[in-house]
């Protein structure tokens, strides 16, 4: 199994366009008001300084593939039919997990509680695309590892519940990604909290 990978702090930049689309923005088609766009402004200049971008990753290889079950080291294993398919041509995986921490969703609760909607709303748009934008930064970098041995990662990823990926699976991601050191707990729900925490999994296959 290789070693965890942990990111103390991920540097991006906030995805505006991103943020702006979550928000219900459609570039050409909604016009954005200056009083309105001071505001998303502020607000998303206040969410990036509460956010704390950590991650962890971690590469293993794939054992099996039999009926939609995904064999990994340690007698894990991911049941997944769509997942499978996604890995069709990949030898390894890529496991990722990203938090934008604590301080952010105490501000958007505080922002919820005192009625200042309008805020927490941007503050949550942003901890989610940074979140997002932390997932695409690790895989960015491992895909420049990757080129090196003539290899890719696949065009999308999986997160838990997606598809028929079961929610289930975010125990073993949480304990392969040693999310604890982070700060994350899961519920008995499999819930990751601090809410605006993401993991994923993409598959590692040879370039064509």
């Amino acid at each position: 199994m290789d070693k965890l990978i942990t990111f103390e702090r991920i540097p991006v930049e906030p995805p505006l366009e991103a943020i702006y689309r979550r928000l219900g923005y459609r570039k050409g088609l909604t016009q954005v008001r200056p009083g309105e766009a001071a505001a998303i402004g502020n607000g998303i200049g206040e969410a990036c300084s509460l956010i704390t971008l950590q991650g962890a990753a971690r590469r293993l290889p794939v054992l099996s593939r039999d009926a939609g079950r995904i064999g990994l080291p340690g007698g894990y294993a991911l049941q997944s039919a769509q997942l499978a398919a996604l890995l069709a041509r990949s030898g390894e995986i890529l496991v990722m997990g990203a938090t934008a921490g604590a301080g952010i969703m105490e501000a958007i609760r505080q922002d919820t509680a005192a009625d200042n909607l309008t805020r927490a709303v941007v503050l949550d748009a942003t901890a989610s695309e940074m979140v997002d934008a932390a997932l695409d930064w690790m895989e960015s970098l491992f895909g420049r590892e990757l080129r090196r041995e003539s290899r890719q990662l696949t065009k999308s990823r999986f997160s838990c519940g997606d598809g028929d990926l079961a929610l289930e699976n975010q125990r073993l991601f949480y304990d392969l990604l040693e999310m604890k050191r982070l700060g994350v707990e899961l519920t008995e729900t499999f819930i990751l909290v601090p809410e605006k925490t993401v993991t994923a999994v993409a598959g590692i296959e040879p370039i064509r």
